[in-house]
């Protein structure tokens, strides 16, 4: 091996002098040998890191998130209508939320007042519980005093005109949740218009596709604009229908309070029927017997009797 190493050194014409075609075909191995070398396993493992940041950092293909204001924009102007109708809705039933509380309608003093008033009906004073009512204005009061109007005739029509009362005031408190109703109804509908709008535009624009668009990219865009309306219809309707059926409900419960109150005052009035009546101060005042009627004629002249010719008895026939 010495003597190797010796003779290379020595005489380098042994191992230097290659063949061209040697020396050709060695030079593109190792010309991809230091290829090969550049990639490295450090290269490849950031590579593989970096490639799912830049999929989640691209929103270009990711879907974009669903939003009131993005839904109301797709639905087109059949949402105004359905718009206009949501703010009727909440305005109505905040507005009869307040109305119907029972301070308001069946104020808890005069309650009290009259009850402790009607506990004796022998003794029951029509000018106090007229009183009581001034003081406490709301729908019970004005029921107890057309009642109290009345003082002076029978029973039965006391009774009554309580009842008749009491179902004007009920329709003038249910008049405005009846556009509650009109609302569970309509909007619906209002809804469905538009879908099926949406439906006929969407199937027209895909009968007429252009190279860029499949029939399915543009079916699903319509389909979704369309059903917007529909599920903006079902979003008013229902709460609207819930508030209705509540706001009735409660009606009807106070204007039954109403009615026990009323019917329990009533007898105290009995005593004076035919004797005395209310006038517009809330005085008690007697009732005055009703005037002879007025004759249209001149009246009548008493016969004298000084002029008069005696009428003859009848003879009677012999028998």
């Amino acid at each position: 091996m010495v003597g190797w190493v010796v003779a290379t050194s020595t005489y380098p014409s042994v191992t230097s002098p290659l063949p061209t075609a040697h020396a050709q075909d060695i030079a593109p191995s190792e010309e991809a040998g230091q290829n090969v070398e550049m990639i490295d396993a450090a290269d490849i493992e950031d590579v593989m890191n970096e490639a799912p940041e830049t999929a989640i950092g691209d929103g270009g293909d990711a879907p974009s998130g669903i939003d009131l204001l993005s839904l109301f924009r797709r639905g087109g102007w059949f949402m105004a209508p359905i718009g206009l109708m949501s703010m009727l809705v909440v305005t109505l039933a905040v507005e009869r939320s307040l109305s119907l509380r029972t301070s308001k309608v069946l104020p808890r003093g005069l309650m009290e007042e009259l009850s402790d008033l009607s506990a004796h009906p022998d003794h029951f004073p029509p000018s106090t519980a007229w009183e009581v009512c001034h003081e406490y204005p709301s729908p019970a009061a004005r029921v107890v005093m057309s009642m109290l109007m009345r003082t002076g005739q029978p029973l039965g029509e006391i009774e009554r005109t309580g009842t008749e009362t009491i179902q004007r005031e009920a329709d003038r408190y249910a008049s405005p949740v009846r556009w509650l109703t009109l609302a569970a109804a309509a909007t619906p509908l209002m809804g469905l218009l538009g879908t099926v709008w949406g439906m006929i535009v969407a199937f027209h624009e895909s009968s007429t596709l252009t190279a860029d668009r499949s029939r399915s990219e543009q079916l699903s865009e319509g389909i979704y604009t369309a059903l917007v309306t529909t599920l903006a219809g079902l979003v008013v309707a229902i709460p609207a229908a819930i508030f209705a059926q509540y706001l009735e409900n409660r009606i009807t419960k106070l204007f039954h309070r109403i009615e026990e109150l009323a019917f329990a005052v009533a007898p105290g009035m009995a005593r004076f029927a035919g004797r005395s009546k209310l006038d517009n101060d809330g005085q008690l005042r007697p009732i005055e017997a009703s005037p002879p009627p007025v004759g249209t004629g001149a009246p009548p002249k008493e016969p004298n009797h000084a002029n008069a010719i005696a009428t003859p008895p009848p003879v009677a026939s012999p028998s």
